[in-house]
């Protein structure tokens, strides 16, 4: 007597990816931060644009304006679906960014405009003390998903 064996419908999920390093506050650490991060989204096959800039952007202000010596930051990567959220941690949760417009000609002041303009939503969250988290998303699902999801 053969049996028919019945096979279990598996609804697939997309994975959930992430990637984190730890990295000393100095230029060169931000550098090495958006070069890590990029190669990562390479490997995952996810666009480097804007995320490289994100990246770059939130790594430089932690290594420049929340450097405290001795204290690392940290920079994390989650992709859930089509969506990319990149972390960057570090140990000066008493000096939150804000957003400014700077002058025409400033020589600096540019990096969170920059990252208002790239991201999809952006902020920040403290914790646990003395840390605090400034994160950014935008998507990086298939080109279709992309399209669909920037449709009104």
């Amino acid at each position: 007597m053969n049996q028919e064996t019945a096979t279990p419908e598996v609804q697939l999920r997309p994975p959930i990816r992430n990637f984190s390093i730890q990295l000393s506050p100095t230029p060169r650490g931000a550098r090495l931060a958006r070069l890590l991060a990029t190669e990562q989204l390479r490997s995952w096959g996810l666009p480097l644009d804007p995320a490289a800039h994100l990246v770059a952007e939130l790594a430089a202000n932690a290594a420049t304006h929340s450097r405290v010596a001795g204290r690392d930051f940290r920079v994390t990567l989650y992709v859930v679906g089509a969506t990319l959220r990149i972390e960057v941690t570090d140990t000066r949760g008493d000096h939150l960014p804000q957003l400014h417009h700077p002058l025409p000609h400033a020589e600096s002041g540019r990096g969170l405009v920059l990252v208002d303009a790239l991201a999809d939503r952006w902020g920040t969250a403290l914790g646990p003390y003395p840390r605090k988290t400034v994160w950014a998303e935008c998507r990086v699902g298939p080109p279709a998903e992309r399209c669909r999801a920037e449709e009104p």
